[in-house]
């Protein structure tokens, strides 16, 4: 069981991590560049202060900017929540302040994944299946490349089919 709840607000250059207790007291608010070193060091700084107890991890993002601290949080065997935007949004309400920040939306995060039970938790995918779905995505460009090579050609033949008909049915004037 967790003893300490990580929320991060995901940004695509920056991201804001809020580290709270069990009794939601904020223990780490910290804005950090959405850069390997960075992260490294902030999860050198959250498991420093851990000191051997569980962190239970949260973000309101899957993939794009969140992918590298996911990734980074995959590597180091930590579990991984998913809360969506809808959800802090409508909690967001219920926390004290007026305004949208990282650090509010970071701190909302980790407190709802400190009383919350069904967030689901991001599983990475392994390399075959990111093998198949390169492979699949690749076979479905193919497909609408050659649809749309189709129905070029069959728009440039109605045209030259509907321009021979018409000269094909106009009177010809003889000359006198």
């Amino acid at each position: 069981m967790a003893e300490l709840w990580a929320g991060i607000d995901a940004g695509k250059r920056t991201h804001h991590l809020v580290l709270i207790d069990a009794s939601g007291n904020v223990l780490v608010s910290k804005k950090v560049a959405n850069e390997e070193s960075d992260l490294l060091d902030l999860l050198a700084t959250v498991f420093d202060i851990a000191d051997g107890r569980e962190v239970c991890w949260a973000t309101d993002l899957t993939d794009g900017g969140a992918a590298l601290v996911i990734t980074l949080l995959t590597a180091h065997d930590q579990q991984v929540l998913y809360i969506p935007g809808r959800i802090i949004h409508h909690a967001a309400a219920t926390y004290r302040g007026d305004g949208k920040t990282d650090a509010k939306d970071a701190r909302n995060i980790a407190d709802q994944a400190r009383m919350r039970t069904d967030l689901p938790a991001i599983i990475t995918p392994d390399e075959v299946a990111v093998g198949l779905k390169l492979l699949t995505s690749h076979r479905l460009d193919v497909i609408h490349d050659r649809v749309r090579a189709i129905n070029r050609l069959r728009a440039v033949l109605m045209e030259y089919f509907q321009h021979w008909s018409e000269v094909s049915t106009t009177p010809r004037i003889r000359p006198p």
